[in-house]
């Protein structure tokens, strides 16, 4: 079949395959602690969060789900956080042969263009870092939770063990019901778990550069420069507003100690770019700090990790653009670079397809429901960006709203790009001819 020649439908259909998968696993009368049947939209639902490292659920994780169905959701979120845009590469490395040039650049528009003869570095890199750092996430917090939180052995062990793959694969998924906020005041848990999702979220071409030129700042690629820098200035960005709007809030940041308020600041603003984990409650904030998770939600992490959004660098070279228009330069530069016009272009249209597809299902949850618009919008730009997060309406929308929500998972995960050229069934044609030029009239 034409389509499994092709990598660029290859990937979104890897992707439906292993929800589909999750969706029967969790359908079935083992995954339930009742030992009941899980309703479809439900199981869908939960695959779909899971294979797409975003979080959201309709049922408490610890309470609904029995032992099977919990290590069935940690297994999809290992898959999806892993990438099976990987898993595509290996398969035509398996099969001896190449990609095409066309399809490998089709491949990697919104994650970092690779070199094209080093997959099978790239390969063993994401499977050391996911091993050790995972390994290594799992005994800290095993350890935390039995000598400091009177767990017993294997119940921490078990939490660990989650919760690691979890961070790792900015997935979210918690076996607590009120996520980490039982850990409010312990940076021995709040801290491992930040730094991980910082790795992961960086993505891995950065992680491999940074491996090789940890501080040979002027060796490094231009998109290593890009996503190093913007997300040192996105985290102060995020730590000092959320600080500064829920200082006094006694529903979050108010009732705790000056340490315990910075140390949660940090953590959110971390978060909301990357994963679903909160020791806050996000619908006790205030309206301001929510509309600053929107564009940090919106934003996301760096390409080929496992966080979602636009990512970083789209998000850059459209402030470039725009910065590029007001001074009247003719080419877009950032660090003595010139940008390349169809990364120019890849990032507006990423930009303008994510924000339609959210603003159209925004509209539809909106008349579906008649819930707040505050919450409403937060829920879809959060299952768009793969974050995970809620204002706390995500079980008391209608099967119809859930498959709206897992619709913008499948998308944000998959890239719109992708999911585009994929439907387009491969590159566009180039046509033999162009055009006569004209410009209208803008703004």
């Amino acid at each position: 079949m034409r389509a499994f020649r092709n990598p660029v439908q290859l990937i979104p259909l890897l992707f439906a395959a292993t929800i589909a998968v999750g969706t029967l696993l969790l359908w079935s009368p083992f995954a339930s602690a009742s030992g009941e049947t899980t309703p479809i939209v439900t199981a869908f639902f939960t695959s779909t969060s899971a294979v797409a490292v975003t979080g959201l659920i309709i049922e408490d994780t610890p309470v609904y789900w029995s032992t099977f169905g919990q290590i069935t959701i940690m297994v999809l979120f290992q898959i999806g956080g892993f990438g099976i845009m990987t898993a595509a590469t290996l398969l035509g490395l398996v099969a001896g042969r190449r990609f095409g040039l066309r399809d490998k650049m089709a491949t990697q528009v919104e994650r970092s263009r690779l070199d094209i003869g080093d997959a099978g570095s790239v390969l063993k890199l994401v499977l050391k870092v996911t091993v050790v750092v995972e390994i290594l996430l799992a005994t800290i917090l095993s350890l935390r939770f039995a000598l400091f939180h009177d767990f017993t052995w294997s119940e921490a062990i078990w939490h660990g063990i989650f919760h690691a793959i979890s961070a790792f694969n900015n997935a979210g998924f918690s076996t607590f019901s009120d996520s980490l906020m039982g850990f409010q005041t312990d940076p021995l848990i709040q801290v491992p778990v930040m730094l991980t999702i910082i790795l992961t979220a960086l993505g891995f071409p950065v992680m491999q550069e940074l491996r090789a030129r940890p501080t040979k700042f002027k060796q490094w690629t231009l998109h290593t420069k890009i996503t190093v820098s913007a997300t040192i200035v996105l985290l102060l960005i995020g730590f000092f507003a959320t600080l500064g709007m829920e200082w006094d809030n006694p529903d979050t940041l108010g009732p705790m100690g000056t340490g315990a308020k910075i140390l949660n600041s940090w953590f959110h603003s971390i978060t909301p770019r990357t994963t679903g984990f909160n020791t806050l409650d996000m619908g006790a904030m205030r309206d301001e700090t929510i509309i600053l998770n929107y564009i940090l939600m919106f934003i996301g992490g760096g390409s080929a990790g496992t966080a979602g959004g636009i990512k970083i660098t789209t998000f850059v070279v459209l402030l470039i653009i725009v910065g590029s228009e007001i001074r009247r330069q003719r080419d877009a530069v950032i660090f003595g670079r010139r940008l390349d016009r169809g990364v120019e272009r890849q990032a507006l249209s990423i930009t303008v397809l994510g924000a339609g597809l959210i603003t159209v299902v925004t509209m539809y949850l909106l008349a579906l429901t008649g819930l707040p618009l505050r919450d409403v919008l937060f829920e879809a730009i959060s299952a768009f960006s793969t974050v995970g997060l809620s204002t706390g309406i995500t079980a008391d929308l209608p099967p119809a709203g859930h498959l709206a929500l897992c619709l913008l998972m499948y998308v944000g995960r998959v890239g719109t790009i992708t999911v585009a050229t994929a439907l387009a069934l491969g590159a566009a044609q180039s046509r033999p001819f162009r055009y006569p030029e004209e410009a209208p009239i803008v703004g």
